[in-house]
């Protein structure tokens, strides 16, 4: 029936929102294959517990204004927060941009972070998407932000060479603008407007507290302390291999590529056969898999690139899966709550994932950054287990476990 299909109007709000967090994640993660190279020739980027901090800091000013600037967001629209959170990151890319000293970027990143819109994109989503076809749009941001990663480890080591690491952070806040864009005129007008909905202490405490959530949020956290931690080591680990940093595009691209070819039929399976549980088990336990590996994998690069390989499946997996989980569990009257406090535990997971991996790569060495990364996995993959299945309801919404009729 055309009812059961997206509208125009969905259609579009689902392509220009992606687009939003492509564009925005896209210049976040572009920093990340080069900034652990570059940074030794800052003054004071030799401590990798700084080069951590550098890294992570956008993470903890996001966990710390996810929820407020989603509360802005009910008080005077989405679209103003949205524009001004997205100013708010370009001005930390210019400040980072002209940064000559490890804590300038510090502050350059954290400015970045201040800009916290995601919670508030995908409460525009919902505000604009029928319940049925929520988790669709959800599965549509995940897989443009894996998108935004993998393609950004293909270009960045090349366009560091070209533009400096000055020139990616300028690019970073253009690429601010390019979203605002976007917001401007793209995004659907919201057609009728909901009051504000009561953040009270029970709704709080469900989507801090009920079992499926608190599964789904530590997975988001560990998923992001994994990537950003790596991170810090990754790509000086692949220059000790013999491997100079414009040449790291032979490495990621066709590691991407073939992690797309994988990673497709996996969503594709979850979403078709109502099997969420079994593929974001799967994909775990390969995560574990994977950083297991790189503690042994040394300087092989043979080696680097198959983990490596593992590690973009499971990861943009998971990127696309568990957003879309949140979205179907979250009861509707906890639902924008909810992605607050998911995003809060993505973005924290950003921040000591960068200051964990460099302190531990500057005390250990990076065998002791995988290892901790695959503990960490495997520690997610034992609370996963209890995930109860995903059961469909009525207009293709989900529930899972004890937040079913809550």
């Amino acid at each position: 029936m055309q009812s059961e299909r997206m509208s125009a109007l969905e259609t579009r709000a689902g392509i220009s929102l992606a687009g939003i967090f492509g564009l925005r994640m896209l210049g976040l993660f572009l920093i990340l294959p080069v900034f652990a190279v570059h940074a030794p020739q800052l003054a004071g980027g030799k401590d990798l517990v700084l080069v951590g901090m550098a890294l992570g800091a956008y993470g903890l000013a996001q966990a710390l204004l996810q929820i407020p600037f989603g509360m802005a967001s009910d008080r005077w629209g989405r679209k103003p927060v949205i524009v001004a959170g997205l100013l708010i990151f370009a001005a930390g890319s210019f400040l980072a941009a002209g940064a000559n000293d490890i804590w300038t970027a510090i502050a350059g990143r954290t400015l970045q972070g201040a800009g916290a819109i995601s919670a508030v994109v995908v409460a525009l989503a919902a505000d604009l998407t029928r319940e049925q076809h929520r988790t669709k749009i959800m599965a549509m941001i995940g897989v443009t932000i894996g998108a935004s990663f993998a393609l950004s480890l293909v270009v960045a080591p090349a366009l560091y060479q070209v533009i400096g690491m000055a020139g990616l952070f300028v690019l970073t806040g253009l690429l601010a603008f390019a979203a605002i864009g976007v917001v401007v005129a793209l995004v659907p007008r919201v057609q009728t407007s909901a009051p504000a909905p009561r953040n009270t202490r029970a709704t709080m405490r469900l989507a801090l507290l009920a079992p499926e959530l608190f599964r789904l949020n530590t997975g988001i956290f560990v998923l992001h302390v994994v990537q950003m931690a790596m991170f810090v080591v990754v790509p000086p680990l692949l220059v000790a291999a013999g491997l100079p940093l414009p040449g790291h595009w032979k490495i990621y691209l066709p590691v991407v590529l073939a992690s797309f070819a994988l990673m497709l039929p996996l969503v594709l399976h979850a979403d078709r056969r109502n099997a969420a549980r079994p593929v974001l088990l799967g994909t775990v336990a390969l995560l574990v898999a994977a950083e297991a590996g790189l503690a042994f994998a040394n300087t092989h690069l043979a080696a680097l690139m198959l983990l490596l390989l593992a590690f973009f499946t499971a990861f943009n997996v998971l990127e696309a899966l568990i957003p879309s989980l949140v979205s179907r569990v979250a009861p509707a009257n906890a639902r924008g709550t909810a992605l607050g406090v998911y995003n809060t535990a993505q973005t924290l997971g950003l921040f000591c994932g960068g200051l964990a991996g460099g302190w531990i790569a500057a005390r250990h060495g990076p065998a002791a950054v995988f290892g901790t990364c695959a503990a960490l996995a495997l520690g997610w993959l034992a609370l996963a287990s209890g995930m109860r299945p995903v059961n469909r309801s009525s207009g293709d919404s989900f529930t899972m476990g004890t937040v079913k009729g809550r």
